[in-house]
């Protein structure tokens, strides 16, 4: 199976020990960050820095002159990438031997939330999501579509994996994030991550229900989540909480909003993109899921889409909904974490890769080169010298 290491351009900027370690790993490929969000990452083995603050959700190139007069555009980043950082890594990589892939970060931007306050998701309670861009709004969609392009197709890269590409909602982790005190389960994330901005509102209404009236409702739905009473059966207690039919007509006013934002990005990746270039999506087979996994429909994802990166640490059931759907030449991605300090487990790489395989997967995600210890890496050379 070929493996890909994802990794951040200040991973090897300044390192010129960092592309033959990571080359030696035995993987063919990285998934280099060309558009990322806020972070901060430790860089273990970097010669000059211990930890990196990315400040805000960035471009980590010098942004085009598309974006000239432009009210929503990315942000080139600041010190901890400063130029062409995602070029100058790029180069260094190809320069072993890696063929070199974007890992392009969309709808998560918590500058765009503070700076365009009214792009943000806003919840039944009128609570703004700043990290969290609604994609039913229309300068945001071309926003996201013009940057998928952009950042997707750099020089020298031969595929793409958008992340983050649909629905986010309130599940995401913010800065000294305290949100865990109630279990809300899928059903409270979901309610809690339906938009009343005013294009959803808009939405809702062409589906026939008044958005004041479902405001109310979703309220109401959630009063015995906060006190943490039912049982949270997914979907199913949604339907419960919300009734079926306006339960429905929410997923459906969202399904369709996330689905035509993938199409019209994904096409506006391959009209600015080189013959071969690949294009995965970050997914979930649930369509109603939120987050850097969008959730989609995996059929027709894979229409629209040439593959698509699954998360795998912890288990591989979610990659048989997409394998089901698989055509010839089909990628199918398990992503599986490899930092133990992060919940990942690389000492058993070899079995997880091969259970991964078994569920129709057909390459290897490793989450991620830059951030693991050396013994995690010691661990990641182990297995996928025995695939």
């Amino acid at each position: 199976m070929r493996a890909s290491a994802f990794v951040y351009p200040w991973d090897v900027g300044g390192d010129p020990e960092a592309p033959a370690r990571i080359a030696g790993l035995g993987v063919e490929q990285v998934t280099l960050a060309a558009a990322y969000h806020s972070t901060r990452a430790l860089t273990p083995r970097h010669p000059r820095h211990r930890v990196v603050t990315a400040e805000y959700a960035a471009v980590l190139y010098p942004p085009g002159d598309r974006w000239a007069g432009r009210g929503l555009r990315p942000y080139p980043a600041g010190r901890w990438a400063p130029g062409n950082a995602y070029g100058e890594a790029a180069e260094a990589l190809a320069a072993a031997g890696l063929e070199v892939h974007t890992w392009v970060v969309l709808a998560h931007n918590s500058r765009m939330g503070a700076e365009h306050p009214d792009t943000s998701v806003v919840n039944a309670y009128g609570d703004r999501y700043p990290w969290a861009p609604c994609i039913a709004q229309p300068g945001t969609r071309a926003y996201l579509t013009d940057l998928a392009a952009e950042a997707a197709v750099r020089p020298g890269a031969r595929g793409t994996e958008l992340e983050s590409l649909g629905w986010y909602g309130l599940q995401h982790l913010h800065a000294h994030d305290k949100t865990a005190g109630v279990p809300l389960g899928e059903a409270g994330q979901y309610l809690m991550s339906l938009c009343f901005c005013p294009s959803c509102r808009t939405g809702y209404g062409e589906r026939g229900l008044d958005a004041d009236a479902l405001a109310a409702a979703v309220r109401r739905a959630l009063e015995p989540l906060w006190r943490g009473t039912p049982d949270d059966t997914g979907w199913p207690t949604v339907e419960k909480l919300l009734g079926e039919d306006t339960a429905a007509a929410t997923r459906a006013w969202r399904d369709t909003t996330a689905r035509t934002l993938q199409e019209e990005a994904i096409a506006a990746v391959r009209a600015a993109a080189p013959r071969g270039f690949r294009v995965l999506l970050h997914a979930d087979p649930v369509s109603y899921h939120c987050g850097a996994n969008a959730g989609v429909d995996p059929a027709h994802i894979l229409s629209v889409a040439d593959g698509v990166v699954v998360p795998c640490t912890g288990g591989t059931a979610l990659l048989a909904p997409f394998a089901a759907e698989a055509r010839q030449g089909t990628v199918l991605a398990a992503n599986l974490t490899v930092v133990a300090g992060m919940g990942g487990s690389p000492g058993t790489l070899a079995a997880d890769a091969a259970r991964a395989r078994a569920e129709g997967a057909t390459e290897l995600r490793l989450y991620h080169a830059g951030l693991a210890s050396d013994e995690d890496l010691a661990a990641v050379r182990a297995g996928l010298a025995a695939r």
